[in-house]
Formats: C-alpha cells, sequence, structure tokens
C-alpha cells in the first residue's frame, strides 16, 4: 500500500458515520478508498445498506487534514500497519466481517503457520485462576502457540507474562493508540511483549481514551484466534463479551469452571451451562478439541488390535464413524445422541484403544 493509498483509507476510517464494516463495503463496491471518494453520490446510494446520513461529509477535508497526521505519526513511530486485503493482514482477522479496516502494529509479529489462542478473564484474578492460567501456558508451550489478550490487569498480564516466560510468542491488543498505554503500571512489562511478539491496536493516535474502546477491542481478540479460553469471570464482564464475540465467529471458546459459591466463576459455570464454551478441567484439553499435534513428536506405533473391546457408547460412536468416514465432534455428538463433554470422553478411551484418531479442525475418523 502506497503512502497516498493509506491516507486516502485512513481518510474514509475518520468519517464518523462510517465504521469498519461499511468501509469494506464501500470499498467492495468501488474497488478502493480513492475509488470511493471519486464515486458519483447517486451511486454510493444505490448501495445497500448506504443511506444520506452515512455519507454525509464524506468529502470534508478535515478527513484528509486528520490523515495525513496520523501518517505522520505512523512514519515518525515506525508504526507497522496491514490493511484488510492486504498479505500482512492476520488470516483469521480477514474473516470477520468487523475487523478492523487498518491494524497498527508495534514489535515482532509472526503469526505465519502458528496456533493462536486467547486467553482472557477477571481483572481481578484468584489466586487459582493465576495458578490455572500459569499452569496453562506451561503445558501448552510445546505446541508453540501465540498467546493473545488485551495487556489488562490480573488474567490479562498473567497470560502475557507466562508466554514471555515460557518464551512463546504474545500479542497485547490494545483499546487506544500506540502513542499511549492502559494501564501505565504496565510500561515496564511493554518491551518484553515487544521482544516477544508485539501489540495490535486499530485505534489512532488522536482517539481519546475511552472505557467503550475495550468492547470494541475484544473483537481483534477473539477475531486473531483459533480459540478463547476464559480463566475467571463474574457474571458479567469484557472477558464473556469477547467469548460471545468469538462464538459469533464459530471459534471455540473454553472455560475454566470453579464452584459454584465463587464469585469469579459464575461467568464460565454460566458459559458451560449454556453450551456456549467447553469445559476446560486440564491444558490438555486444548490441544484435544483443537486436534493440535506437536511438530517434532516422534509418536509410537500403534498396532491396531484385531478384537477390541468397546462400551456400549463406544460402539454407537465406531458405527457411526463408520458409516461417515472422518466426521466434526459436534456431528458425531448429534447424531450419536451424546453430550460433547460426554462424547470428548468416548474419543478418548477409544484413541488409546486405538480405534480412532483426531484430524486437525476436530475431526474424527476410525484407524
Amino acid at each position: 500500500m502506497t503512502e497516498d493509498q493509506l491516507i486516502k483509507t485512513l481518510a474514509l476510517q475518520h468519517v464518523p458515520k462510517i465504521g469498519g464494516t461499511t468501509a469494506k463495503k464501500l470499498i467492495a463496491h468501488c474497488g478502493s478508498a480513492e475509488a470511493v471518494f471519486k464515486e458519483k453520490k447517486s451511486n454510493l446510494l444505490k448501495i445497500d445498506g448506504i443511506g444520506t446520513l452515512t455519507i454525509e461529509g464524506l468529502h470534508d477535508k478535515i478527513h484528509f487534514e486528520e490523515a495525513e497526521k496520523e501518517l505522520t505519526f505512523i512514519k515518525a513511530n515506525n508504526i507497522k500497519y496491514s490493511y484488510f486485503l492486504g498479505e500482512k493482514y492476520p488470516e483469521r482477522l480477514k474473516h470477520c466481517i468487523d475487523g478492523p479496516l487498518i491494524l497498527f502494529e508495534a514489535g515482532n509479529i509472526n503469526l505465519k503457520n502458528k496456533h493462536i489462542i486467547s486467553i482472557v478473564g477477571a481483572r481481578k484474578i484468584t489466586t487459582r485462576g493465576i495458578t490455572f492460567c500459569e499452569k496453562l501456558v506451561e503445558e501448552l508451550a510445546p505446541y508453540n502457540p501465540v498467546i493473545v489478550s488485551g495487556f489488562a490487569y490480573g488474567t490479562d498480564i498473567t497470560a502475557h507474562k507466562a508466554a514471555i516466560k515460557n518464551n512463546l510468542q504474545t500479542i497485547g491488543c490494545l483499546a487506544h493508540g500506540l502513542n499511549q498505554i492502559y494501564p501505565k503500571v504496565h510500561k515496564k512489562y511493554m518491551a518484553d511483549v515487544e521482544k516477544h511478539g508485539g501489540f495490535y491496536t486499530d485505534f489512532w493516535s488522536t482517539d481519546t481514551f475511552d472505557r467503550k474502546n475495550f468492547l470494541k477491542r475484544n473483537r481483534i481478540i477473539a477475531g486473531l484466534s483459533e480459540a478463547t479460553i476464559v480463566i475467571e469471570s463474574a457474571e458479567k464482564g469484557g472477558s464473556l463479551v469477547t467469548a460471545d464475540i468469538a462464538n459469533s465467529y464459530n471459534r471455540d471458546v473454553f472455560a475454566v469452571p470453579g464452584r459454584v459459591t465463587d464469585s469469579q466463576s459464575v461467568g464460565c459455570n454460566n458459559l458451560i451451562k449454556a453450551n456456549q464454551a467447553h469445559l476446560l478441567s486440564t491444558p490438555l484439553d486444548v490441544p484435544y478439541i483443537l486436534g493440535w499435534e506437536l511438530e517434532d513428536e516422534v509418536k509410537p506405533a500403534v498396532q491396531k488390535q484385531l478384537f477390541v473391546e468397546l462400551e456400549p457408547d463406544e460402539k454407537v460412536v465406531y458405527n457411526f464413524l463408520k458409516d461417515n468416514n472422518k466426521e466434526l465432534l459436534d456431528v458425531i455428538a448429534l447424531n450419536c445422541n451424546m453430550p460433547t463433554y460426554k462424547l470428548a470422553s468416548v474419543l478418548l478411551n477409544m484413541e488409546l484403544k486405538g480405534v480412532v484418531r483426531p484430524l486437525p479442525g476436530k475431526l474424527f475418523e476410525i484407524v
């Protein structure tokens, strides 16, 4: 993307009534941000969902003036950026309709061929939550995942620190521009995060700090990842919003259960109860459900037994897979009339018996 193209795109982003989703719609119709500004108003109004109020002030010169100022900031601070149609733009985020038009970056982020998970949760994380989060990252380290979070208090910073401790890449998604940091007390962690990954944001340096920005930021956390893990949450909280967004993107969500009397477990328990999250009781549930495999693992040869005794539930699953070849976990659960949590245990036992094997994308097949 040339500087001129970037200015035009920033200018389009600056128009008050044109959000990321609408901007993408306009660009898809016209071909580029520059073409949007050149298109006749009458033609723009023919686009589905575009009304007079949407494009009001489209040609106001203030948008280009502010875009020029932001470009000056970007160049002066060596800010990296990626366009939603560009090669550098995160692949999973491309599939999110409300993903950022332009994503700003600081650090040394590399998402190529990586497992990416988001870890979110309560800002007032308990000692139990900290212990589980640290254990989770440590046990997932052999799979070399990228750990994404929001760089906020509690669960977020615990996840980032655990990733750094285990020499994993970590990404902090910010609710403000790259000219500031919140909370200020976390400034001491910035260098380590940038060394082991970096920061993403779609906010400008001129955007005022607003708590509503956190909710907008959460879509990036959910969109970057193949799965979102909620460590702890009260009955209401930002991490539940992130989980809801992840579900809307058809991504996996995991929640750590807790006692019904624990206030910081209510949100997680409700997610599990509403079948909106996998129950996460042990860190290795994550690679099992997601179908991860260790890159350099030398797996022992498993000789398939000629006569394997199967439990009644295992026979049901075996017969279904025999007739349908490989199939998704949720599809197996539906057709075998079995809850997902129970099916996961059944499949694990069958895998240990050498009868089935997991495939990437939560698929399973008979060996």
